[in-house]
């Protein structure tokens, strides 16, 4: 006697016997159409120059206390009143795949660089001013003075150490677009600050970081 069981297994007089059967399989993968992988990561990398006219020497400065600035003349022989400007400009690489929003934060102190601000009395008392403006590619930099802080492009103003941008600014991807950023540091003149022997002689380096976030 014969009898199909519901595994699928014939028995015949107590024996069992397997069905036999034809197998497949089919496999697909991700690729690019001509052999090679389909997915992947794109590649993200923001630079920075502090030399005019600013169409070269983009370079990574990745950590406190980065790229030194250099400020107009008279920058550590400041008197209450007076204001001093130094300018930097960002870009993305050429190989960078995506757009970056860039922000500027508020100054600390530069890592590594001494000072003479026992207290942190001289960087307390100066405030800070940031205007920006971006151009396509490598356009011609705008110039850092006072007259650069006109309402559509001062992106910060207030202490030196509390101050950063209000917003980001977008970077295009591949070096096409330059953003340039100006930083006005002012000892304010105030009749404190003018009879104070305090702020005489002392010295910062306040350091800024340009945190940048890519965009998809």
């Amino acid at each position: 006697m014969a009898a199909l069981t519901a595994g699928g297994a014939l028995v015949v007089g107590g024996l069992g016997y397997t069905v036999a059967a034809w197998t497949d399989s089919e496999w697909v993968y991700a690729g690019d159409g001509s052999g090679g992988p389909g997915i992947g990561t794109g590649t993200f990398e923001v630079q920075q120059s502090v030399t005019s006219p600013y169409t070269a020497g983009f370079a990574d400065f990745e950590a406190n206390p980065g790229q030194a600035m250099l400020f107009t003349p008279g920058s550590q022989t400041l008197s209450p009143g007076e204001s001093v400007y130094a300018g930097v400009a960002l870009r993305t690489t050429a190989t960078t795949t995506v757009p970056a929003d860039v922000q500027v934060r508020a100054a600390v102190p530069a890592t590594g660089v001494t000072v003479a601000d026992a207290g942190g009395s001289l960087f307390s008392a100066l405030t800070v001013r940031v205007a920006t403006v971006a151009v396509s590619g490598t356009g011609a930099a705008p110039t850092c003075t006072a007259a650069a802080f006109t309402a559509p492009t001062t992106i910060g103003t207030g202490p030196l150490a509390s101050t950063g941008a209000t917003a980001p600014q977008r970077l295009a991807a591949g070096s096409a677009s330059t953003q340039f950023y100006c930083f006005e540091v002012t000892l304010p003149q105030s009749a404190a600050t003018a009879a104070s022997t305090a702020l005489q002689g002392r010295t910062v380096a306040p350091a800024w970081e340009f945190a940048s976030t890519s965009v998809e």
